[in-house]
């Protein structure tokens, strides 16, 4: 089986993560990877909006799966759009990591006033700015070395990274503060790794299928859905999480919060549901933050996208 990836050192290490499941799943099978530049490896400097979105780490990926140069693409899951093309299926979600953020640097509590936060996203630039008017933000790309180094830099306190991505690189040590997800709302698949391949391609699908955790599909599948039905990406504050947990009657349901925000954090809307089906309850969020107000704030789009986050 050949595997599509990003050339990062942390893209390569979720890659071989899941060559070696692969490999364990299926003892004989050989498994290759195979690196693609990605748009957003090439810029590392602009901000995503003004240069594709979440797109830019996926497109280049994808078209190397659908042209048969690779029979699947391993993604984070939370860089994907929030709407799939039909042609393309995600054959396996691995088991997630810790889907909170982390600070680099100073823990929150820790933050003196005014403080300087780089980060990239306005997801995590909203809620730490709601939760601190006081802090302000420098916007920061690039793989995961550059931002760490980032911290204590030019008057940066502290830089805002996934726990996951830290944990992943063995930089744990490097971590000040885990943000609780009370706090701040992780990325929808953020934790997660979608290991993506041809609808059609019946052989690679059953591989896939080996190393599927079901529960972790199934929470993606979820928080896909409250994007989607928000028409958002990682250029505008939006969060989701999805956890499986056990019903009073001993039985399990998937718990979905959501929120959106705006760019300054001065509007913070964000609630739960709880279901059975994973596109439903996640469409449910997106429908109920827009009622409660999203659809007033900028960036956002009203017109509901339907089940197409995903499978």
């Amino acid at each position: 089986m050949r595997l599509a990836t990003r050339g990062s050192p942390l893209a390569l290490r979720q890659t071989e993560a899941v060559a070696a499941l692969l490999r364990a799943a299926h003892p004989g099978l050989e498994v290759e990877i195979s690196v693609v530049r990605t748009r957003g490896d090439r810029d590392e400097s602009a901000p995503l909006d003004q240069i594709g979105g979440q797109g830019v780490f996926v497109t280049e990926v994808e078209a190397a799966v659908a042209d048969g140069r690779a029979d699947a693409a391993v993604h984070s899951a939370k860089d994907m759009p929030s709407v799939m093309a039909p042609s393309f299926v995600f054959g396996a979600v691995p088991p997630r990591a810790d889907p909170r953020d982390a600070l680099v640097g100073c823990a929150l509590a820790d933050l003196p006033a005014g403080a300087l936060i780089a980060t990239g996203s306005a997801r995590r630039r909203a809620q730490l700015a709601y939760l601190r008017p006081d802090l302000v933000f420098r916007d920061l790309r690039g793989n995961m070395a550059r931002r760490v180094a980032a911290a204590g830099v030019g008057g940066v306190t502290a830089v805002v990274v996934a726990r996951a991505a830290m944990e992943r690189l063995g930089w744990l040590d490097e971590v000040a503060d885990v943000l609780d997800p009370v706090d701040v709302l992780p990325q929808a698949g953020q934790g997660a790794v979608a290991v993506q391949c041809r609808a059609d391609d019946e052989r690679t699908r059953t591989l896939l299928s080996a190393i599927d955790h079901g529960a972790t599909h199934r929470a993606l599948r979820a928080e896909r859905a409250v994007l989607a039905a928000l028409g958002g990406s990682c250029t505008v504050p939006v969060g989701a999480l999805a956890e499986d947990v056990e019903t009073d009657g001993g039985g399990r349901v998937l718990r979905v919060s959501g929120l959106a925000a705006s760019a300054d954090g001065h509007t913070m809307i964000r609630l739960g549901r709880e279901g059975d089906d994973p596109e439903a309850v996640g469409t449910a969020v997106a429908l109920a933050l827009l009622d409660g107000g999203a659809a007033a704030i900028e960036g956002f789009d009203v017109t509901p996208a339907g089940s197409g986050a995903g499978r």
